[in-house]
């Protein structure tokens, strides 16, 4: 397997997860049905800040030289989208002090080739995801200022994913290496799923497309 096999592999695999985790009903169950800019901003900064942690916490002990450096450039990323947001919110905001089932489960993997795959790779893939929702968000809201924001994040968002790929391919020697980052690259789509669908279930919507 290869960096470009292995993400197909799975968006393929996850296909239905992804595809729903990309429709609109995404910002309904991030916002709890607060489907207003500011609460759209605050589902935003919120998940800026757990990924900063989350990077923040590998910067600090990832034993890979290279690793480490993309860890910490990526914590710093994200707390410069954090600060993006923030600005663009106006408004204070307390900020969750728990990192959520996603991020809780990225902070216990403790080698690269997991971290790579699970937080730079499932989570990128469903992170882009969310930011062309919140894109089409602000579109429709006539915000381009906004929607150039969100834009910006995506792109960099995609640049992070692509390093994730890269330290894979570097690091994945054995099938059974990349095996396991399959594993748990597909793990954190589901978990971003369970999630998403447990948040629309509380509002009575179903998470599956209507036909």
């Amino acid at each position: 397997m290869d960096a470009d096999s292995f993400r197909e592999s799975v968006e393929t695999a996850k296909r239905t997860q992804l595809d729903r985790l990309g429709s609109s009903k995404l910002l309904l169950a991030l916002t709890e049905a607060d489907l207003s800019e500011p609460a759209v901003l605050r589902a935003a900064a919120y998940s800026e800040h757990a990924a900063r942690g989350t990077f923040a916490t590998w910067a600090a002990d990832e034993a890979d030289d290279d690793a480490r450096a993309a860890f910490k450039a990526t914590a710093a990323q994200e707390a410069h989208h954090l600060d993006r947001v923030l600005d663009a919110l106006d408004e204070e905001i307390d900020l969750p002090d728990e990192p959520g089932v996603m991020h809780a489960y990225l902070r216990g993997r403790e080698d690269a080739i997991e971290r790579a795959a699970a937080g730079m790779v499932g989570r990128g893939l469903v992170s882009i995801r969310t930011h062309t929702q919140v894109i089409g968000f602000f579109v429709n809201e006539a915000d381009e200022p906004r929607a150039d924001l969100f834009r910006d994040l995506k792109a960099e968002t995609e640049e992070t994913l692509t390093t994730g790929l890269d330290l894979l391919a570097d690091r994945c020697a054995t099938d059974a290496d990349w095996e396991r980052a399959r594993m748990v690259a597909e793990y954190v789509v589901q978990l971003a799923y369970d999630d998403y669908a447990d948040g629309l279930a509380e509002l009575g919507v179903d998470p599956k497309p209507l036909c």
